[in-house]
Parts: C-alpha cells; structure tokens; sequence
C-alpha cells in the first residue's frame, strides 16, 4: 500500500469506529477486500488488516463480570501497595456486614467476585471503589462519620461506583486509543504474531489507567453526583437516614485541608456536595436509630 493510500485508510477507519464495531468491521471488511482486488495492497496486508480491525472492534463490546473482577482485583493490590490495610479483624468486619447489606439494596447487589470491603491503615481521608466490588475506605475518612447512618453512606456512595461501573469507562478510551495506534504502526508492516498479540492482549495498560484515575484524578463531578444519588436512594432502601451522607460531607469539610492528599484532591466540595445532597433528600424524617445500631456503632468507632 502507497503512502497516501494507506493515511486514507487509517483515516477512515478512525473515523468509522465511533460508529460501532459492527459497522467497523463490516466497513474494513469491504475496503480491504476491494483493495486487495484492485492491488491496492495484498492478500495478505488485507487479512491482517481484517484481523486487527475485528480486534479493534472488540474494544467497544461489554466487559465480562469475569474480566471486569480480574481487573478489580489487581487494582486494589496495586493501591494496597500504597496504603496499609488496618489489621483490625472486628473493624473491617463491621465495615464488610454493613456493605454487604447495602449492597442488596443497590441495583447492582452481585457482582463475579462479590462486594469485598477493607479499611486502610491511614489518616488520609480518602476511599476507593475498583472494578468488580473492591470497595477500600481509609480510617481517616471513616471517622467523618458521626454515626452508622454516615458509615453506611460512605459505602453507599462507593458501591453506586461500582453499580454504575464508572471505572472502566477510562478503560475503554484508553484501550480504544492503544488499538488505533497499533493498528496504524501494523498497517505498515503487516501484523505478526506478537503485533497481534499485542493488539488483542485483553485490557492492555487497564490497571494502570483506572488506578490513575482513582489515585490521581478522580471521577469526574458529574461521576460523583450520579453516586451520590444513587446512595441516597440505597440508603433509604435499606431503612438508613440518607441525612447520614450529609453530616459526613460536613464533617469532611471542617476536616480536611483544600489542595491537601485524598478526597481534597481527587472529589469535588464536600460543602458542594452535601447542599446538592440536601435539596435531594426529601420526604418525612427517619424514625431515631435502633438502640442496637448505635451500640455497635459506638463500639466501632472505639477501634479506628
């Protein structure tokens, strides 16, 4: 393939692939077959083109519950690598029956691998919900909470995270982006057996982009609504006070330091948030806690 005929087809085939993989490799399917015809290019430079493109397409399908676990769990041993998991077994059990249980409320409550919950050893107020159910709340963040009904809204809005599978989304762009560029590079020279392997590797660089989006920068502000939402709504599911999330928005504010580690860095305004959360909670006031949820509350809060 001539140099011009080749940045045409590169072009095209960019351009085509927002729409769809269907029309993708029905469209790269034609051209390369009536470019092969016309000896634009070869057979052979027709079926790696074919072949890179199917893969290229595969970019746009749905991530298995299975893979999506996998890519989860690497996760959160890669930001175990940063932070200490707190070596507190009635803690983290406390954390783990609370999440469990909201959870079954969530429009989400089973994934592959199920909810797993940890506390991480540190003052950072910060928490992180990975692919597949991985939910890592720190000790910092957990003693912004007043009550269990705060407790239970860290976790809400953590899992609607995981409900709404905003991790992989960074996935997919990313992964689209590598497909396109080594499609360009094999365009080339033909794909060999490592090149499309390379292309076709499932999820190439994923752990690292979605740690860096949680790490790093972030969910976007409009990620982080859409979860604090749906944690209202699981909250009041499960017959907790949706007010909790509020007082734990309030109580982070006074806490944490602006431009400091954590949640200051990577979340919006928690005084933001809690005013957006406010104008959405509405209805007739929750009856006062069990006497038993705020006992074992309390006793919570002693470990932590």
């Amino acid at each position: 393939m001539n140099t011009n005929a080749r940045r045409l087809f590169l072009i095209g085939l960019a351009a085509l692939t927002a729409a769809g993989c269907r029309a993708l490799r029905e469209v790269s399917e034609v051209g390369a077959s009536v470019a092969a015809a016309t000896g634009v290019i070869t057979e052979e430079q027709a079926g790696s083109i074919k072949r890179s493109t199917e893969a290229v397409g595969r970019t746009f399908e749905s991530i298995t519950p299975e893979q999506e676990y996998y890519i989860g769990r690497t996760v959160a041993a890669t930001i175990l690598n940063m932070y200490q998991p707190y070596a507190h077994e009635k803690a983290n059990d406390y954390v783990n029956v609370l999440g469990q249980a909201l959870a079954l409320f969530s429009d989400r409550p089973e994934t592959f691998g199920g909810y797993r919950f940890l506390i991480l050893d540190t003052d950072e107020i910060n928490a992180f919900a990975a692919p597949g159910g991985f939910i890592l709340v720190s000790r910092g963040l957990l003693r912004c909470c007043p009550d269990e009904d705060a407790v239970a809204a860290v976790l809400a809005h953590e899992i609607a995270h995981v409900q709404h599978r905003h991790g992989l989304q960074a996935i997919r762009r990313s992964r689209l982006t590598s497909a396109l560029m080594v499609l360009a590079s094999e365009s080339a020279k033909n794909l060999g057996g490592q090149e499309l392997a390379e292309l076709t590797k499932t999820f190439e660089g994923a752990v690292q982009d979605i740690t860096a989006t949680l790490v790093n920068s972030g969910y976007s502000r409009s990620f982080e609504r859409q979860a604090d939402a749906t944690a209202i709504a699981i909250l009041r599911r499960a017959g907790y006070d949706p007010n909790g999330l509020t007082a734990m928005l309030n109580e982070m504010a006074r806490r944490q330091k602006p431009g400091g580690p954590g949640f200051a860095r990577t979340h919006p305004d928690p005084s933001a948030r809690a005013a957006e959360a406010r104008r959405q909670i509405t209805g007739a006031a929750n009856p006062p806690a069990p006497a038993q949820r705020r006992e074992r509350f309390a006793e919570f809060a002693k470990s932590i």
